[in-house]
Formats: structure tokens, sequence, C-alpha cells
């Protein structure tokens, strides 16, 4: 195959403990273009219409696109498809870093993930060398650790996708963390990982990718590189301030959901944003793979209680854990994306369950026998011991864990679940944008 498929796919069959490789269809890669349609075409094709989304006959597919691994713009990103443990649909949950291209350099355009592992394992790919390996000493460790150890275990170069104890537990909001930081975020693709007793994929590749017309597709991307530059957005403003960049704007829009999406302005947003991050927690800045934007932040907090350092938070985790919960605290909202990422835990829907869980005991429908604490909007310390309690099933957790529409419905009021098919809404009020309302 030529043009930026690799040609090749991997499919892992966990039950039986056996890698196969196949040649890529040429025709279905043509017709379902990108790694989202790919990937979904392979799902609807092969999970058996009805299947428990944790249970063995579900599948797990890791998918690149054409452009990943090469200088294209979203050269960087992947996407896990599966069938949803939180909605029952199709999951389509995409994520950058550099996984994608070591993916493509190792000679792989997918992985397909089948059955269950009677034990822990994780995958380990190498070029051509591919086997499973036991991660029975990994279980129940989080995502930093794991990525540290299988790094020491294999390469220390490779691109490591892990899930913690979220995805052990099987919480329906589990992601699937790569390089730490980066998250296949949405949808509970991570309790679908843990269901199949699959820790991890670690990734070293040392080839490359073949492109159709080498001349022509450098042109094109050195077009589009000037384009990004010079536009004020790409150029400038996500350079500087990151997706935060947008906590200002969307709230001045009124568009920033607040306290359950109660109202779409934040009176404390100017103490979340973008330009508040630069001027206090801020370390560096940092790209995925040949990405010239680097509209990642780096950032540490080194005193206090609320230290820590890693990457984040970007503009839908400082929603998560700041407007919606009512926290003006930055401190805290990147202490919380921290939590998260090592847990394994999708920072939008984690948040919005607190905040629904909020609302619910504010409004007497979720009794203090539940929760064994007071529940109210603004309290950053509530939303660092609940999202502990959520990663590791404890207490109200347990019920917390299953998102915000099972919770809200099983309370009996279903309206205060702020969800689209189950899934919690992201970071935009369609008040302020009324197409957002179709789009939900």
């Amino acid at each position: 195959m030529k043009g930026g498929w690799a040609g090749k796919l991997l499919r892992v069959d966990l039950t039986r403990g056996t890698v196969s490789y196949e040649p890529l269809e040429r025709e279905l890669a043509r017709d379902f273009l990108g790694s989202r349609g790919l990937a979904s075409k392979i799902a609807y094709d092969e999970i058996p219409a009805g299947a428990d989304p944790l249970g063995p006959k579900n599948k797990l597919i890791f998918a690149t696109g054409p452009l990943s691994g090469t200088l294209g713009i979203s050269g960087s990103r992947f996407t896990v498809v599966t069938r949803s443990p939180l909605t029952g649909a199709i999951a389509a949950s995409n994520s950058g870093g550099h996984l994608a291209a070591e993916l493509k350099f190792a000679g792989y355009d997918l992985v397909i993930f089948e059955g269950r592992s009677p034990e822990p394992v994780y995958l380990w790919i190498s070029d051509d060398q591919v086997e499973l390996r036991p991660a029975g000493h990994l279980w129940g460790r989080g995502v930093w650790e794991t990525d540290r150890q299988i790094r020491e275990e294999t390469h220390w170069g490779a691109r490591v996708a892990a899930i913690g104890p979220a995805g052990e537990k099987q919480v329906r909001m589990a992601c699937v963390v790569n390089e730490m930081y980066r998250a296949a975020g949405r949808s509970g693709v991570g309790a679908v990982m843990g269901s199949k007793n699959l820790k991890a994929m670690a990734v070293r590749g040392t080839g490359g990718i073949r492109i159709a017309d080498p001349a022509r597709f450098k042109k094109a991307a050195g077009e589009t590189m000037k384009k990004i530059a010079g536009h004020p957005v790409t150029g400038q403003g996500l350079p500087a301030l990151g997706t935060a960049v947008l906590v200002n704007v969307i709230n001045a829009h009124g568009m920033l959901p607040t306290r359950n999406f109660q109202t779409g302005v934040f009176p404390e947003a100017e103490k979340v944003s973008g330009e508040a991050m630069a001027s206090s927690i801020l370390v560096k800045n940092k790209a995925c793979y040949g990405c010239q934007v680097a509209c990642g932040r780096v950032v540490g907090v080194k005193s206090g209680k609320y230290q820590g350092s890693g990457e984040g938070p970007e503009y839908e985790n400082i929603y998560a854990f700041g407007p919606a919960v009512g926290n003006g605290d930055l401190e805290a909202v990147a202490l919380a994306n921290h939590l998260c990422n090592d847990y394994g835990l999708d920072t939008i829907s984690t948040g919005l369950t607190i905040a629904c869980a909020i609302e619910l005991y504010e409004r007497g429908y979720l009794p203090k026998k539940q929760t064994k604490a007071d529940f109210s909007f603004g309290d950053p310390d509530l939303v660092l011991d609940l999202i502990k309690k959520i990663a590791f099933r404890e207490g109200i957790g347990d019920l917390l864990a299953e998102g915000s529409h099972r919770l809200a419905e099983k309370l009996g009021h279903p309206e205060l679940a702020m969800v689209s098919k189950k899934q919690e809404f992201p970071a935009y009020d369609p008040r302020g944008a009324q197409g957002l309302g179709l789009a939900y």
C-alpha cells in the first residue's frame, strides 16, 4: 500500500494470548478515510450487536490515519474505538502526543484487541517483534508509575498507552493515557481496556512512512504551516496561552458552563484563565509530534496543599474542575488534572459528574447518609477527594463512577445530568451559541 498507510494491522487475541498480522484492505482505507472512519467501520462489522461493552465480545481498536506520523496537520493523532460502556454507542476517543507516529514507524496502522486475557498483560511492539507480557506487577499502579516501569523493561524511548486504577475498576469514564499526560479521554475506553485485563500497550518503531509524492506533500505541508503561523489563534493565542486562552473569551460570550450548567458565566474565570496560568504556575510549553503550535502546558505548584507538576490543565480540564464545580483556585484545578492523568479518568465526565452530585445534594436529592460529607460548589478539597473515590470506587465514589446520567437517574432526577446520549457535555454552553445545541 502506498501513500501514508503502513499497510498492515495487528490483531491481538487476548483470550488465547496470540498475535497475528493482516494486510490493511486498500479499498476499506480509501472508503472510510482517517483513523476514526476506518476503525468505526471495523468496529461496526466485527463487534456483535448487543455485545456487552465490558464483555469479551467487545473489541478495542487503536487506529492511526494516513497523516499520522507525517508533517501533515494533526499528524500526531490517533483514535481509540470500541463500544462505549458509558453510552452503549460507538466510542471514538482521540489523543495526540507521539504514540501514533511511533506505531506507524513500527509498521502498523491499527491494533485490534479482542477477547479477554485470563491475567493482566501489556503489549510490547518493537517493529516486527510483538509480544504479550505479564502485567500483574503493574496492576493497581497509576499511569505514571506504569509508564516508567514499562520503559525500564522495554526501551527508554518507547511510547506507552496505559490505564490507571479507574480503568482496572471499570469506571465508566475511565480513559487511556499515553505518554503520561495525553489522553484518549472520552466514552470510557479505559474501562474497556481494564475489562480485558490489558494494562498497557508500549510501542517502539524505527522505520519510516512512504509518501506517494514527497515533493508535493512537502510543499503542501509547508503552505499549511505558514497559514497556521499567520493566524492570530494558532500563531499567537495558542502558543502563548495554550487552549486555556479560551477561558476568558468563552466566559465573555456567556458560554462557560458554571455550577453544572446553571449559568454560562463564571465570576472567577480570570483566576483560572490562560493568562493567570502564564503568570503563575506555567513552566514551559510542550508540543505533540510534528506540531508547531505547542499549545501543551507544563505547570508546577511548588508549595502549599496543592503541590504537583506535570502537563495541563487544558481548557476542557479547567472547565471541568473550575467553573463546572464553582472552583476558582487554579492550583487546585491543576492538581485535579494531574490526579485524573495518573488514575486514568476522563476529566470532562469526572468533573461534570461531581458537579451533578453537588447540585443533587444541594437540592436535597442526594442525602448526607450517602455522601458522608457536605457537598457544595466552590469546594476544591471536596473535588479532589471525590476524584480519588471515583477512581477506586470507594464509598460514594462507586455511585459516581457510573457517570452523571446513571447517578441522576437512580436518584429520580435525570434532568440534572448534563449529558447527550449519557455522556457529559464538553465546555461550551449552547445558550451562548445555539448551534451547539444541535451538535449535542
